[in-house]
């Protein structure tokens, strides 16, 4: 038996949430709708800016493995903070959660804890702006051999390779789950993401076991229109996933493909939407579930998350899949 069901590394962010509307992102220069990196006082302007502000541990591939302890899966997370308030705040929720935050916050040094400003918009987009503070420190130091080793399913970040030293944690990460005999996959993160790192996230794709992207992601990666960009992709890796905003998603496996027909709702807030479909379907991976079924309970779960405020579950996901019949 491995120690883990699912061990995840990446950024560990902590999400302060505001509403705001559009001619207040104009006002303060912010791109809708996507995320961008801010330097400290930048980050420090737009922290001051918001009104009613929340605060969540975050961080994509955190939200995801915080979903599956939520759902009872042995997980883990392999990320950094710096022992201020926030960083404290970010160990002990992901603990609470049941997701074990293996790292403990690091003392000293002029890096504190990372944080994202994500401004909702009405219509649910969400505007992130984060400075990645001492999650930017993420090295193959932190990655130890009885985590990563013993890891039935590994979920990298592709946001780590913006770093030096981030990627060679995720490699170190990989080398060791699949050495210990588990299957490491990828989040294409953002479709800029893909365009800074294209040649090693190409290799990435050939190397690991499975990949997760939505249709800009995948279209980015391989430079053509969707259909092409999956059957090379297909041709590439071992299991393909491909979210599309509302339409049917696409998973690839072998010779193997299956879509899921998605229920278009309005989302409240967007935050987490990807995050949580990964959460689902590595559920369904996770337990043997057919390719079919796993998909669907990714389907389930991204629409609990965009209902309501918030980039993690309000309510037991399983009980959502007892009443969509995916689980006994």
């Amino acid at each position: 038996m491995k120690q883990y069901q699912v061990v995840g590394i990446g950024n560990a962010i902590v999400d302060v949430i505001s509403q705001s509307d559009d001619s207040f992102l104009d006002l303060m220069g912010i791109q809708k709708g996507i995320m961008q990196l801010v330097e400290k006082e930048r980050g420090e302007m737009l922290y001051a800016g918001m009104t009613n502000r929340t605060q969540a541990p975050g961080g994509s591939v955190a939200n995801t493995v915080a979903g599956l302890g939520a759902l009872g899966l042995s997980t883990a997370f392999i990320g950094r903070v710096h022992d201020d308030a926030l960083g404290q705040f970010y160990a002990k929720e992901m603990q609470a959660d049941g997701t074990d935050f293996v790292n403990p916050p690091v003392a000293g040094g002029d890096l504190p804890t990372s944080r994202s400003m994500i401004f909702v918009s009405p219509d649910g987009e969400r505007s992130m702006n984060t400075y990645l503070g001492i999650s930017s420190e993420v090295g193959p130091e932190d990655v130890s051999d009885d985590v990563a080793g013993q890891a039935q399913l590994l979920f990298l970040e592709g946001y780590l390779y913006d770093k030096p030293k981030g990627k060679e944690a995720f490699e170190r990460a990989a080398k060791l789950c699949r050495d210990g005999g588990g299957k490491a996959g990828i989040a294409l993160s953002d479709p800029f993401c893909v365009e800074r790192h294209r040649d090693d996230f190409r290799r990435l794709v050939k190397e690991l076991d499975f990949v997760i992207g939505n249709e800009h992601e995948w279209a980015s990666l391989y430079q053509t229109d969707l259909t092409a960009a999956l059957e090379q992709a297909a041709r590439d890796c071992g299991m393909v996933v491909c979210t599309r905003s509302g339409k049917d998603v696409v998973l690839l496996s072998g010779d193997e493909e299956v879509r899921v027909a998605v229920n278009e709702i309005v989302p409240v807030d967007a935050t987490g939407a990807g995050d949580q479909f990964a959460c689902g379907f590595l559920y369904g991976v996770a337990t043997g579930q057919s390719l079919e079924t796993a998909g669907r309970m990714g389907c389930v779960a991204a629409a609990e998350v965009i209902s309501h405020y918030g980039a993690r579950p309000e309510v037991d996901v399983k009980e959502l899949f007892r009443k969509e019949a995916l689980l006994g």
